[in-house]
This record gives structure tokens, C-alpha cells and sequence, in this order.
């Protein structure tokens, strides 16, 4: 069964709904012991570093989170799933999860584009990725296809092979990590139509 991780930080109907469209046994849950016996986990969310912090650690799924990355459990990561599997947010100056060394950084609020138009912040709406290496999770994606993001804080990995694709918005920025057998991305696939679904897919067979 997949594990869909419930942590009070939203957005898991639409995921379980995308992985049920896909054909895959899923459950949402905030159950440790349903978590570690998973054969792959979703850790999705919406929502600010500091409460979501605050309630990983009282569900005790930080922890878990923890022990099923050391034991190979393939993970994704979504949105704010993306952000805290670092080691900080400078959202609520948060320390995190820290399955990947690096931290979370605010968009600047005088951002801008190559044109120097200010961009608003937070980023939300349809926007690309740059692959950055391989991997079997982004296999079928195409530079043409686009992906929904809404966020106002971007994953900087300390590390840049940790980094699988970029996306520009005003800066080149961390839009998929991967480390292990850990994958994430900035953007939310489970809105993003046909290239979300086919990366949900490739989630759900891979072997890390």
C-alpha cells in the first residue's frame, strides 16, 4: 500500500484521488505503525514550516519519516512535503525534517524577471522544469510540459547533486530533489493534468 501522510497540512484528497485514477492501493494516515509498514509514501502538504513542524512532531511522524528513509522506503515529497524534508525553513525559522542537507529560503519580495517586471510572490500559477540529471521518476516529461506550483519559499539543497530539475522565476530554483530513495517535487502533480500523472505513475513503480 502507498501511504499518504495526514499531518493537518491539507491537500490529500486530491492526491489520493490521483493515485486511486492511477490504479495504485493508497490510504491516507496518521498511523506510525501504517506509515513504516508502507511500501512507498506520499508526504504532501500546504501550508506554513512552523504548525506543520509542530504537528509532525506531535503525530511523532518526523520520526518515522526518518526511519522509513534509512530503511529504503521510496518517498515523494510535495510542496510543502518538499520544504521540510530539509534541514531548516526560514518560514517561522523552522528547524525540519532533514532527510536532505539544506535549508528553505524565501523568494525575495522585489523579485523580478528577465524583463525586470516585478514578479509576484507567492509563485502560483503553470510554470516549467529544467531537468538537471536523470531520473526515473521524471522519465516521459517533456521541456514543453508545465506543472502548477503555488508557493512563497523554495528548497535550496546544500548540495547540488541533490538538485534534479530547476524552474525560473526570477531566480533558477530547486523544483525537484532527490536523494536516495527520496524524491520531491516543488510543484503539486496531482494538479499539474497529464506530466503530473505520468510522474505520480513513475513514483509508484519505482525501484530507488
Amino acid at each position: 500500500m502507498i501511504a499518504i501522510i495526514d499531518y493537518d497540512a491539507g491537500n490529500l484528497t486530491s492526491v489520493a484521488r490521483a493515485i486511486t485514477y492511477l490504479g495504485y492501493d493508497n490510504g491516507v494516515t496518521r498511523d506510525v505503525q501504517q506509515i513504516l509498514a508502507a511500501e512507498r509514501i506520499i508526504f504532501p502538504g500546504v501550508g506554513a514550516a512552523g504548525s506543520a513542524m509542530a504537528s509532525l512532531k506531535q503525530l511523532e511522524i518526523d520520526a518515522a519519516l526518518r526511519e522509513a528513509f534509512q530503511r529504503g522506503t521510496p518517498i515523494l515529497g510535495i510542496c510543502l512535503g518538499t520544504q521540510i524534508i530539509l534541514e531548516y525553513s526560514e518560514e517561522n525559522q523552522t528547524p525540519c525534517v532533514g532527510l536532505v542537507p539544506g535549508a528553505v529560503r524565501a523568494f525575495s519580495p522585489d523579485i523580478r524577471d528577465a524583463n525586470g517586471a516585478r514578479l509576484k510572490i507567492p509563485q502560483m500559477g503553470w510554470n516549467r522544469i529544467s531537468p538537471q540529471q536523470e531520473h526515473p521518476v521524471l522519465a516521459g516529461v517533456k521541456t514543453s510540459d508545465e506543472f502548477y506550483f503555488v508557493h512563497g519559499y523554495y528548497p535550496d539543497p546544500s548540495r547540488p547533486e541533490h538538485i534534479v530539475a530547476k524552474t525560473a522565476y526570477g531566480i533558477d530554483f530547486a523544483s525537484v530533489i532527490g536523494y536516495r530513495n527520496l524524491i520531491a517535487t516543488q510543484f503539486h502533480p496531482e494538479k499539474s493534468g497529464r506530466p503530473g500523472l505520468a510522474i505520480l505513475d513513475n513514483f509508484c513503480h519505482w525501484t530507488p
